[in-house]
């Protein structure tokens, strides 16, 4: 990205790059690589799925649905359509960065597609399951920020689409309705 916006983008890069966040060298890193090949988001559905009913099914299944088709459009078709160069990782301490460099596009980011993907899928079934993914998909999000390899607007891109496959998925298997809200009318 050229101009105003890719300016924007790398003045953030660099204050998220040159941030100190309490912790955060600890946490994101892994965070980060165990969303790799959407591990972490298989893990969560698995989770969900056998701890709740079968509102909780229907929302690991669609969160893994919107992952998939996230996944599909971001690494099969945006980054091929866009190759955008990743970031340097000049500002970006060592303690951070990862073990092994992405080789893909950096625009948009497959990781946040996934995150939001399956957040806003798992949301769309079950809105408890939802606020409680919504804060670790978030996270996902920002680690590829924080680790350096990504530009807030390939995170922000990312995000979108996930959100957007997610609601695709609608279309094709519309969400079931919880039971507060099939309310009974009364025939007299």
């Amino acid at each position: 990205m050229t101009g105003r916006i890719g300016s924007i983008d790398r003045r953030w890069f660099e204050r998220v790059a040159s941030a100190r966040l309490p912790g955060a060298e600890q946490l994101l890193p892994p965070l980060s690589s165990a969303a790799d090949h959407g591990r972490l988001w298989l893990g969560t559905a698995g989770v969900i799925a056998a701890l709740g009913g079968p509102a909780a099914r229907r929302a690991a299944r669609r969160g893994t649905g919107a992952l998939a088709l996230a996944s599909l459009t971001t690494n099969v078709l945006a980054k091929y359509a866009v190759r955008r160069h990743r970031p340097g990782l000049d500002t970006v301490p060592v303690v951070r960065r990862l073990a092994k460099d992405p080789w893909t596009s950096s625009f948009p980011s497959g990781h946040s597609a996934s995150a939001a993907a399956f957040a806003v899928g798992v949301a769309l079934e079950a809105p408890r399951y939802g606020v409680l993914v919504a804060p670790l998909a978030a996270a996902v999000a920002f680690s590829r920020v924080y680790v350096g390899v990504h530009y807030p607007g390939d995170v922000l891109a990312g995000c979108a689409l996930g959100a957007a496959a997610a609601a695709v998925t609608c279309y094709w298997w519309p969400p079931r309705p919880s039971p507060a809200r099939l309310r009974r009318t009364r025939v007299t």
